[in-house]
């Protein structure tokens, strides 16, 4: 059908024609009319083209209810995905900066040659290499400077270090000591073995904390225990 509706013209049509290429029973209810073997003028602009809503037209019933939310996007992938768009556009841009300076370096080359100023040229590659002569060199002391600065960060790194050993090793020297300290203590604990020998001893060993001190600590006055 495609072929027939591409080669319609506008202006009248043979019928046989077009009924040729539409199949049978295409024009059930064109008459003779008063040319017989025509049809009217058609053209591919007349074809009706389908209905579309309009932005005042109510949603449809079966999306009435419906909510749109955005796709799920994972923190971590993301993360890595603009990581790698940022090293991406890092690269290109490095890439067409080198390219731009070799396609400039070249025309440059290319005019002063074409002019013919020789003397000029060889002024050119002369501070070209004395350029990169200083670059080399500061490069040489950037990373020299790296390196002390590393190193810097290393010693530093490893001085904390051992003065948190130091801190750790006093700590358990005196955790140790009051471990030991509460196991000399616990030999005068009371426990339900020497209860009774504890009672006795306290009751043929009676002690008076009722008395008064000066200023010195010195006891001054004591009552009899009765």
């Amino acid at each position: 059908m495609l072929p027939a509706l591409r080669r319609c013209r506008p202006g009248p049509v043979p019928l046989p024609a077009l009924a040729a290429a539409l199949g049978p029973g295409a024009f059930p209810g064109l008459g003779p009319g008063p040319f017989p073997g025509l049809c009217p003028a058609w053209s591919p602009r007349a074809v009706p083209a389908r209905g579309r809503k309009t932005r005042h037209d109510p949603p449809a019933k079966s999306k009435a209810g419906r909510v749109k939310l955005p796709p799920p996007v994972d923190p971590e992938e993301l993360l890595v995905v603009l990581e790698r768009y940022r090293q991406h556009r890092l690269v290109l841009s490095a890439l067409r900066a080198e390219f731009r300076a070799e396609v400039l370096q070249r025309k440059r080359e290319e005019r002063l040659a074409a002019e013919g100023s020789v003397e000029e040229l060889e002024e050119h590659r002369r501070l070209m290499a004395w350029n990169e002569e200083e670059n080399a060199r500061q490069r040489a002391r950037r990373e020299e400077r790296l390196r002390k600065e590393e190193e810097e960060q290393k010693r530093r790194k490893l001085e904390i270090a051992e003065k948190q050993a130091r801190k750790m090793e006093a700590f358990l020297e005196e955790k140790e000591k009051e471990v030991l300290q509460l196991q000399e203590e616990a030999k005068n604990f009371i426990t339900p073995e020497n209860l009774e020998a504890r009672i006795e001893e306290c009751l043929d060993n009676p002690r008076n904390y009722n008395f008064a001190i000066d200023k010195d600590g010195r006891i001054v006055k004591r009552t009899v225990l009765s």
